[in-house]
């Protein structure tokens, strides 16, 4: 196996796609493998910052993970923190089904929110809304 120049490794398109087909919406959605930093944000979003409890960290989770990967025709990520809240109070089914791609994609396994969750002395309880990941 050859040996990476930092060229090759910064000119590598390495960011893979997937169609979700979601019925409840009538389409599909495309979504993308995020980027190491989009992959920091989302789990620094698992975090509490100051006074956040830990049950208020996972409260739209999928939410926050689908705004960093649902990308629109140009490749753009399509959500922003703003449109979390709402994105959060679709259909259930439908979330579910773009987060588990979204998830097998990016390599996110139960054991990756697991460990967050044990570094945080507990298990998640809770859904709702924490905007604070897409920008």
């Amino acid at each position: 196996m050859r040996t990476l120049s930092k060229e090759d490794i910064l000119g590598a398109d390495d960011l893979r796609t997937e169609d979700v087909e979601v019925p409840e919406w009538d389409g599909k959605v495309t979504v993308r493998m995020m980027t190491g930093t989009e992959r920091d944000k989302w789990e620094a979003s698992l975090m509490p910052e100051d006074g956040e409890s830990r049950k208020s960290v996972f409260q739209n989770m999928r939410a926050r993970l689908i705004a960093l990967t649902a990308i629109n025709g140009d490749g753009e990520l399509m959500f922003t923190a703003a449109d979390m809240i709402e994105l959060g109070k679709k259909n259930a089914k439908a979330l579910d089904r773009v987060f588990a791609v979204a998830s097998r994609l990016n390599g996110l396994t139960e054991q990756d929110i697991e460990e967050v969750v044990g570094n945080l002395g507990g298990a998640p309880s809770g859904l709702g809304t924490s905007p604070s990941v897409a920008s």
